[in-house]
Formats: C-alpha cells, structure tokens, sequence
C-alpha cells in the first residue's frame, strides 16, 4: 500500500455521531475536517446508534466540503465495530485514541485493509490520526508516526494524559510532549496536531488565540476543537494570512533573481535568506493552496 495523500488541515471539529442539532449545523462551522465521535461523546448504551447513524451523518456534515473523520474507541471489541460501521467512501479518516505503539496501528490497519476490501474500495483510502494519551506511549512518538502508510497526522491528548500524569493540563506540562509530537510529525512527513493550550476551555477565547499563536510558531499545523467558537480561531492562526503569502511570494521572487545572477544569498526586507528561508516560504504558500 503507498502512501495516503497528505494531509493539509487547520480545524478538526467534534460532533457527537447522534447529535442531531450538533451534525446539522457542522458544516456551518467553517472546520476543514469534521469528527463525527464514537467515543467520548457517546455513553457505552448509544454505541450502536452512533455507529448506524454514520452514514447520514457524513454526508451531512461534509456537504460544505469539509473532510469527514471518525474517532472510534480504543477497546479493541469496540474498535473493530467500529471500523466495520465507519470505513465506506464518504469518510476519509479515522481518528485512533490511547494509541500504545506501533504495533496497535498496524493491527487497526489491517482490519481497516479488510473492511475496505469487503467493500471493493481503494486500498488505502482511510487515513489515520494517531492521538497518543498515555505516559507509556510518549517514548513510541516516532515509531508511532511512521507505523504505517495511512497515518497522516500525530499528537497527544492533554485532557487524557493530563489525567494519566494527574497533573494540571497547561503550557507547563504540554511543551516537552508538544515539541516531541513536532519532531516526531515533522520527520515522517506527517501533520503535528495539537497545541500547548487547553483544549476543553473555550471561556477565554483570547487566551486560547494567544496559546494557538504561541503553538504554530512551535512548528504545529493543526488541532482538533470542541467548540464551534474556536474553530476560526484556529483556522485563523494556523492557515497562512493574506499578508504572509504575498511576503513569501516576494521572498521567492527575489531570491530567485539572485539566483539568475549567480548569488546564494540575498537581503530581503532587512533580513538575510538563504535556502532553508526560501523552503519555509515555498512550504507556506505550498500550505495557503
């Protein structure tokens, strides 16, 4: 199997799977992926129901274009239900909880390989999200995001490892774990997803622009919300302004022309650049598209 085709998101919603009003209005919300949840969201006597109403609630919420995901449950007898009810065409990920290590995806892979057999779909059409939220994993990071082809995105989950650690979640306890999701995205070519924020909070609406700020400047490309308020925010501070794609298209521009006249570095604006400034560019506008 190659490769899924890589992942360039900003906001990844939550919608309980049964919540009528909530899959009614999320295709309003403006979120580039929605999640229609399995999990949390849905008390252990409802589980059936959520898996039933996948179908409807997928094409729902995706009629504005966003991308439709699916968090299943980690249980493994819930998880393998779970696959069966929500792999088909009209969704294109599935979000995968208290990952323990690589070997946890590759054996979720393969019943994911069988479901979309049964169903004489492309191989490889269902992408992963690996959500790490035990201490026991955090070593695994790496391993975790190059276990296989599907996996485009990583990150931890505060709120669960916070509890797992019984600690406060904060910028305090996240940043270690936060810059290692980084590494480990970064280096298999996969979106880190997360923040060094809160993530349940949405009372303060600023606070959580400032911490998303903060995080996208930390190498982050993505993060999951519950709340349709935050959803602009991220979409904002995580997805390339107006102003920084026409820099980075004069920034090219005008290397390039150094280029032509035999020079490897060029002042810019008042700064230096080089190569390694011109990929970051190349990369951003690569992202705005």
């Amino acid at each position: 199997m190659t490769r899924a085709s890589p992942a360039t998101w900003r906001s990844l919603m939550f919608v309980p799977a049964t919540g009528e009003k909530f899959v009614a209005k999320a295709h309003t919300r403006g979120a580039d992926v929605v999640i229609l949840d399995l999990e949390d969201s849905i008390p252990p006597g409802e589980k059936p129901a959520a898996r039933a109403a996948l179908p409807a609630a997928s094409v729902i919420v995706s009629q504005a274009g966003a991308e439709v995901a699916v968090r299943i449950n980690r249980a493994l007898d819930l998880a393998v239900a779970d696959i069966a009810a929500a792999v088909m065409p009209s969704v294109g990920t599935l979000m995968l909880p208290k990952v323990m290590g690589p070997e946890h995806i590759r054996l979720l892979s393969e019943v994911v390989a069988a479901r979309e057999a049964a169903q004489g779909m492309t191989p490889g059409h269902t992408r992963f999200v690996a959500v790490v939220e035990t201490p026991d994993a955090l070593p695994l990071l790496g391993a975790i995001a190059t276990a296989d082809p599907r996996v485009v995105a990583i990150g931890v989950g505060a709120e669960d490892l916070s509890t797992e650690m019984e600690a406060v979640p904060g910028a305090d306890l996240l940043y270690v774990f936060a810059m290692m999701v980084v590494a480990a995205a970064r280096a298999a070519r996969i979106q880190p997803m997360g923040s060094v924020g809160p993530f349940a909070d949405f009372s303060d609406l600023a606070g959580y622009r400032a911490s998303l700020r903060r995080s996208r400047a930390l190498g982050f490309a993505c993060q999951a919300c519950i709340h349709p308020a935050q959803v602009p925010i991220i979409n904002e501070e995580y997805g390339p302004s107006p102003a920084e794609v026409e820099r980075a298209r004069r920034l090219i521009a005008a290397f390039d022309a150094a280029l032509a006249e035999g020079k490897g570095a060029v002042a810019f604006e008042g700064q230096m650049i080089d190569l390694p400034v011109v990929e970051r560019a190349r990369r951003l506008l690569a992202r705005a598209k």
